[in-house]
């Protein structure tokens, strides 16, 4: 009975906590291209470091597809995201002030760049993209940078006999089919699967292929044991692509974005293992990011989608 009024000073503390910050509950949105359970899994720790800087209950989210991210932003049912470049253009051109960039992952070597890289399985003989003509060819998600918004515009630029058109959901043209999977981590086992012939996905280009170079969904599928890196071979790669940006909801009180901002950046410090997971690989940290970083993926959509 002893202990009661120190339980009591603790909730009163916690409940001073929430009303300080303005806020009565933290949500995380995770995107999509992973098994749900994995993707919570991996964010545990993130949760629990939140949920003790803003001392209010922290909610993971991790929707079936990207836009139930994007969605859950611009509704106000979400606080903080580590979008795609592409997905945070589609928010910025659905509201401009709905969210700010404020992190974004870095690799290893201090560059904040990722590759869309197109697989295929080693015995199917395909060795580059034009082997791939008249095959399945699969895609992630739409709202995907690397999964589906840069290679629909670089692989016509590199192979003008592929029309952007070739390259939509369904399209029979260039090649048998096209289709969407639903994220990277469904590509690489519907290549591995045989399910589509050949897919993008994206890694950091850096590191061993074996491991899935040293972040990116590859890097996830073999930690995961989903994948032999040796059983396929990569068979196209984009120019460098800008990685996505950690953001958060304008709406939330200034309080709750400094300290959210300051614990991100210095997640990899604190706790390497936890890092690890919530960038799905090797990063040497979340560093400053700022709106002018996305302006070129932005235009790219507004071109590409009629946004």
């Amino acid at each position: 009975m002893k202990i009661l009024p120190a339980v009591l000073a603790a909730t009163t503390l916690l409940a001073g906590a929430a009303h300080a910050e303005g806020i009565t509950q933290f949500n995380i949105g995770l995107l999509g291209g992973e098994n749900a359970q994995d993707r919570l899994n991996s964010n545990e720790c993130l949760r629990k470091y939140t949920e003790e800087a803003l001392g209010v209950p922290v909610k993971l989210f991790a929707p079936a597809d990207y836009d139930g991210v994007i969605q859950g932003l611009l509704g106000g049912t979400i606080d903080m995201a580590i979008l795609g470049a592409s997905g945070y253009a589609k928010i910025y051109l659905a509201d401009p002030k709905a969210v700010t960039p404020v992190l974004v992952q870095a690799n290893s070597d201090g560059s904040f760049t990722y590759f869309s890289i197109a697989i295929a399985r080693k015995d199917s003989g395909i060795t580059k993209l034009e082997d791939a003509k008249g095959k399945v060819f699969g895609f992630g998600d739409p709202n995907s940078t690397s999964g589906y918004l840069i290679p629909s515009v670089e692989i016509p630029k590199t192979h003008p006999e592929i029309k952007r058109e070739d390259l939509a959901d369904g399209a029979t043209g260039y090649f048998k089919t096209v289709k969407f999977t639903g994220g990277h981590e469904q590509t690489i086992v519907a290549v591995k699967n045989g399910d589509v012939d050949a897919g993008v996905t994206w890694a950091d280009g850096q590191g061993n292929w074996e491991d899935g170079y040293n972040s990116g969904a590859l890097r996830k599928a073999v930690d995961a044991g989903l994948v032999n890196m040796n059983d396929l071979v990569e068979i196209w790669r984009s120019a460098p692509i800008p990685e996505g940006p950690v953001v958060l909801r304008n709406a939330l009180p200034e309080e709750v974005k400094t300290k959210m901002t300051a614990l991100m950046a210095d997640l990899n410090a604190k706790d390497h293992d936890c890092a690890y997971g919530v960038a799905g690989g090797e990063t040497s940290g979340f560093k400053p990011v700022t709106h002018a970083n996305y302006e070129g993926i932005i235009e790219t959509r507004r071109a590409t989608q009629g946004n």
